[in-house]
């Protein structure tokens, strides 16, 4: 197999085989899997042993929106099957967020409450608020209409290969049933400093794409999306990670961890990974990259490296600090998830903006879990600088928690992590059609999340969603 190096199965190597075989748990391979076992496939994930071990919130998307039936993480989770009772325990908030300034606290959400704030901390004249927000909304609708009626991914075939008519997979969806104008509307540009201040936040922060600016039509649907408010869980479960887990383990598949070193191999002509630590390989007819090729790169115990894990060096990470405090600490009106621009004259980059959720405590003490996080450079030298001014910045919002907050430290995985943050090649990206398959001749797939960077959390759901649909067509 191209691109793989090729070990023999004997009596030494003991092989495991599923038909596919998903190397990270980022979100694109949960809903990736699932939708292939839904077409039959036996599905093994495999996950870094630092990133299971790590607090659960570290890896929940800062917003989550489109849990309505006419949304796409509602339509996603239908198609998914994951049963009503389950869906019914996501509430939506009117509120999706606030963007924290040095003299304003904007809240951001509904159409009515963000329009007040806006004229009321003079961030826009009435009208001016009255049409950004209308023309937003619009793009934002059609925009998601467009997304939900996309490919989104292609595998290009060398045959014409067969599909089993029981499941409709891998085919075009249906063409939205309005045409709506898409792209970023003409009331969102050129807009007052402060105004532009303001989005650029938000931009940056829903974003999740490394140096390069989202395409007009992915920035028009991460504008316009908080308008929807946002995803709330009820009921003692917080993580939609834990969600979809537990319809891959009961359903399925089933999930490994790694916790050392191990190298991508072909056993049989079948792709899958061979551990150094034991005489023992997992294999499948497919194999489905999940996590960032270049840190896959430097993690595999191999030289050379396989061909296959060549891809750009990221731009951009996403520095994470973990902190823990009393629930009383938390300023009143303060939302669950902020955008905290520190100086607004300052460019919307590294920790001039710090995205904080908030997060119930899992036990029974008076304390919450805050995930703060900066966009950085990914060859950032000085980690500890950067981790401290994200906790400054964290302490300028919570001016009671001074001295309170307790960093709870934690490995980072090497490989398996969402915060390495790429970019598309030139003319790629949303809303083109991104190519899903490494090589012609191998059976071996990347869900490449730059190429729907630009989209967000909702990008993340709709790559896994299609590819996974796609590699069933393959396995079908």
């Amino acid at each position: 197999m191209r691109g793989l190096p090729s070990i023999e199965q004997s009596g030494r190597i003991r092989t495991r085989r599923w038909d596919a075989v998903v190397l990270g748990g980022a979100l694109p391979g949960l809903v990736a899997a699932i939708r292939m076992g839904m077409n039959g496939a036996r599905v093994l994930l495999l996950e870094e042993a630092a990133a299971v071990d790590a607090f659960p919130g570290i890896r929940e998307p800062f917003l989550i929106t489109g849990a309505k039936s006419d949304g796409v993480l509602g339509r996603c989770l239908r198609e998914l099957g994951i049963p009503l009772i389950d869906r019914q325990r996501i509430g939506s908030d009117p509120l999706a967020y606030q963007v924290a300034f040095p003299d304003a606290r904007v809240d951001i959400g509904e159409p009515g409450r963000t329009f007040e704030e806006l004229v009321s901390w003079k961030f826009a004249e009435p009208e001016s608020a009255k049409s950004l927000l209308r023309e937003l909304a619009e793009a934002a609708a059609a925009e998601r209409d467009a997304m939900l009626a996309a490919p989104v991914v292609r595998v290009p075939r060398r045959r014409t290969a067969p599909r089993r008519s029981s499941a409709p997979l891998g085919g075009t969806p249906a063409a939205p049933a309005n045409h709506r104008a898409r792209g970023l509307p003409d009331a969102a540009r050129n807009l007052p400093r402060r105004l532009s201040a303001l989005l650029a936040a938000q931009t940056r922060a829903l974003s999740n794409l490394g140096s390069s600016a989202p395409s007009p039509e992915a920035l028009a649907r991460l504008l316009g999306q908080s308008q929807e408010g946002s995803a709330l869980f009820a009921g003692g479960e917080y993580w939609l990670h834990t969600l979809l887990r537990r319809r891959i383990e009961s359903l399925y598949g089933e999930f490994r961890t790694l916790p050392g070193p191990f190298r991508v191999v072909s056993v049989s002509n079948q792709p899958g990974v061979a551990l150094d630590d034991s005489a023992e390989a997992w294999c499948g007819r497919a194999l489905i990259i999940n996590a960032p090729r270049p840190a896959l790169a430097n993690a595999v115990a191999q030289d050379p490296v396989p061909e296959l894990l060549s891809a750009p060096a990221p731009t951009r990470r996403r520095l994470k600090v973990h902190l823990r405090c009393r629930r009383s600490l938390l300023p009143t009106g303060m939302s669950k998830r902020v955008i905290a621009v520190r100086s607004p004259e300052r460019p919307m980059e590294g920790t001039n903006v710090i995205s904080l959720r908030v997060f119930p405590s899992a036990g029974r003490d008076d304390s919450v879990d805050l995930v703060a996080s900066s966009v950085v450079a990914a060859d950032e030298t000085n980690i500890a600088a950067r981790e401290a001014e994200i906790e400054a910045g964290v302490t300028e919002l919570m001016p009671f928690a001074a001295g309170a907050l307790a960093r709870q430290e934690s490995t980072s995985p090497r490989w398996d992590s969402d915060d390495w943050l790429s970019d598309p090649a030139a003319s790629a990206g949303w809303p083109a059609t991104c190519n899903i398959r490494v090589s012609s001749r191998s059976a071996t797939f990347v869900l490449d999340r730059a190429a729907v960077a630009g989209l967000g959390f909702e990008g993340d759901v709709l790559l896994g969603w299609r590819a996974g649909d796609c590699v069933a067509a393959e396995l079908a």
